[in-house]
């Protein structure tokens, strides 16, 4: 069998190229793709020529190339396109909700965005239902409230 892999390495580059490109789906921080990418390198060496030295030597100045110099750029481009967004709870912070109920210090409901969500009020106060809320924070399953800014401009309508 190790003649027959001697005799046909490309299936070892392709072998490897899949399998670090596997794992880069698990962990997701940049480096195995790199390093998947000079098997690629590597892979295509086979076709042009036969020495398993200029093959691994492809091998190894593509994924040093690339973790030296694309990778810092990805990662600076993924962290950049990521950092202002917001994602699950914590866009609603700060989102209009209307009181279904009163909404107490313990309990009550709203509605936020379409969504029905168990509350509380931040400063103890009571609210009486059909009044317009802001999110201030979510613990856990409830959201915690308090009483809305009115401005003319209030986005509340389209709960």
């Amino acid at each position: 069998m190790f003649g027959w892999l001697v005799e046909n390495p490309w299936i070892l580059w392709l072998v490897l190229f899949l399998g670090l490109a596997a794992v880069e789906t698990l962990t997701l921080d940049l480096m195995f793709l790199m390093l998947s990418v000079g098997a690629l390198a590597a892979l295509i060496a086979t076709f042009v020529t036969g020495s398993f030295f200029l093959q691994g030597l492809a091998f190894c100045v593509v994924a040093l190339m690339m973790v030296l110099l694309v990778r810092p750029i990805a990662l600076r481009h993924l962290r950049a396109a990521t950092g202002d967004q917001r994602s699950n709870i914590e866009r609603l912070i700060g989102e209009p909700a209307l009181a279904l109920e009163t909404v107490t210090s313990s309990s009550g409901t709203v509605k936020i965005g379409g969504d029905t969500w168990s509350a509380r009020t931040l400063d103890g106060i009571s609210v009486p239902a059909g009044a317009r809320l802001a999110v201030a924070r979510i613990e856990g399953a409830t959201a915690v409230v308090e009483p809305a800014a009115e401005s003319p401009d209030s986005n509340a309508d389209h709960l």
